[in-house]
């Protein structure tokens, strides 16, 4: 009886202290998502983005640009099709319609479990929206302007692809929060970025030069929402020295995303 009853101490020891582990873990992970949802500091730290870091995604751009004019690089195209659809022929799959996504899940997910990025809530989703307001405006036009058929045929909105340059929009922005932390979230982003545009070839959706447009649209789209978000965030939303201050914060009402600015007079 004597070792009975020290057995059932010892277990509600151990789910005593489970359970104080638990509701520890819970508490921090509230107050982690109390501290970001509703504290941002009074300015943003501006990027220090060195020039040739922009030189890769340019050079991308370029590349699917040049495909219009240079017959070598869109006999590439046609060439990397032909091969896609001889090895692959009957592939059909709508996963990059969640890839593309995945990245930006990441940020929010890693954030959420305790793991902070370089910005909180406020205004890691402003610089996001940011991103994806450079990013749309970008695509649609170009799409518009090059009136470039599918490969399948669907219609003329090929150039660039669009699924493509969201999912690297997305890559750079997890680099841009969390490659101080770890370079293994940049690889991860970057990995389903690289998988969707690689989908959008086998599904006949996008031609090669297509898929390396959107990936530099998409990375130029989020460093230079990093790059412009600071000068904007701090000349909206400061104490002048007057003492009067301003704010424009995000918000989401019925469905509907947009900014709120608001002055002290």
């Amino acid at each position: 009886m004597k070792h009975l009853l020290i057995a059932i101490f010892c277990l509600i020891s151990v789910e005593v202290c489970a359970q104080q582990a638990t509701d520890t873990t819970k508490k921090k992970i509230v107050d982690t998502i109390k501290k970001d949802l509703f504290t941002a500091p009074d300015t943003v730290k501006k990027l220090r983005s060195k020039v040739w870091s922009f030189v890769p995604a340019a050079v991308a751009v370029s590349y699917g640009a040049l495909s219009f004019a240079i017959h070598p690089i869109r006999r590439l195209d046609y060439y990397v099709q032909t091969e896609t659809n001889k090895t692959s022929p009957n592939f059909h799959s709508k996963a990059e319609n969640y890839f593309q996504y995945a990245p930006v899940a990441m940020v929010y997910g890693l954030n959420l479990v305790g793991v902070t990025g370089k910005n909180r809530f406020i205004d890691r989703t402003a610089l996001l929206g940011l991103s994806a307001g450079i990013l749309g405006i970008t695509t649609f036009t170009t799409k518009k302007l090059t009136h470039r058929l599918r490969p399948n045929g669907a219609d003329y909105y090929s150039f660039p692809s669009g699924h493509t340059a969201n999912a690297f929009m997305g890559a750079e922005f997890i680099a841009q929060e969390y490659s101080e932390k770890s370079y293994i979230y940049t690889a991860i982003g970057y990995s389903f970025a690289v998988t969707t545009g690689v989908f959008r070839m086998y599904n006949r959706d996008h031609w090669f030069s297509d898929v390396v447009a959107g990936a530099g649209v998409g990375i130029i789209s989020t460093k230079l929402s990093y790059l412009i978000y600071p000068y904007l965030r701090n000349a909206l939303t400061h104490t002048d020295k007057k003492g009067k201050s301003a704010m424009l914060m995000p918000f989401y009402q019925d469905g509907v995303p947009g900014l709120s600015f608001a002055m002290q007079l």
